[in-house]
């Protein structure tokens, strides 16, 4: 349900000039954050556990 409602979101965001700027945003922070999660468990001792997935 929380992919349908990014989706819904995403679609609603890209109609105008502005909702593209929030997404390009939303994803550029998204992708640095990812990123120093993995550094970060790379760096640790103990592997870094995610929580599973619901589908």
């Amino acid at each position: 349900m929380r992919r349908f409602f990014k989706f819904v979101m995403a679609r609603w965001l890209a109609r105008t000039p502005i909702g593209l700027a929030v997404l390009a945003l939303g994803w550029l922070l998204g992708r640095r954050r990812r990123r120093r999660v993995q550094q970060e468990g790379q760096r640790g001792s103990r592997p870094v556990r995610r929580r599973p997935r619901r589908r």
